[in-house]
Order: C-alpha cells, then sequence, then structure tokens
C-alpha cells in the first residue's frame, strides 16, 4: 500500500494516536472518508476516461484501414502501367 508495508503503518497509526487528542478524532475520521472519497472519484474519473479513450482507438482501427485500402485502391488508378519487354527471337 503505497510502498508502506504493514509494521510501518501501524507504527504511524501509533504516532498519530498518541499525538492527535480524543476529541478530534471523528473529525480525523470524517476527513479521512473525505479524502478516501476524493481518490475514489479521481480513480473512477480516469478509468472512465482510459475506457472512452480505448473504446475510441478502436473505432478508429477499422477507418484508418478502409482510407488506407481506399488511397492504395485510387493511387492504383494513376500508376502508368510499365511496358512490357520484348522478347528477343533468336534466328
Amino acid at each position: 500500500m503505497f510502498g508502506i508495508n504493514i509494521g510501518e503503518f501501524l507504527i504511524i497509526l501509533i504516532i498519530a494516536i498518541v499525538v492527535i487528542p480524543a476529541k478530534d478524532w471523528p473529525d480525523v475520521a470524517r476527513a479521512a472518508a473525505r479524502l478516501v472519497k476524493f481518490i475514489r472519484e479521481i480513480i473512477w474519473k480516469i478509468t472512465d476516461t482510459a475506457e472512452e479513450i480505448k473504446e475510441q482507438i478502436e473505432l478508429e482501427k477499422p477507418i484508418a484501414e478502409l482510407s488506407k485500402k481506399t488511397m492504395e485502391d485510387v493511387m492504383s488508378v494513376f500508376r502508368v502501367p510499365e511496358p512490357k519487354k520484348k522478347k528477343a527471337t533468336k534466328k
């Protein structure tokens, strides 16, 4: 969890219990709950945006392939065919 192992987390929690007075714990709990809610909302927004980008990319792939094929078809009309080489005849 954020690069902190369980032992370090427990030490931080014990220090917080000692430093923060008991009357302030409800306020701390509310602030922590708001922080968790805020982080979850950000994560959901990032996830939704990533999904939208993924869908858009998947939609654009067939369009790119279609436009490439169409361009190749159009350009093939303008290609000048190479002249055919005459076979040398032996006498």
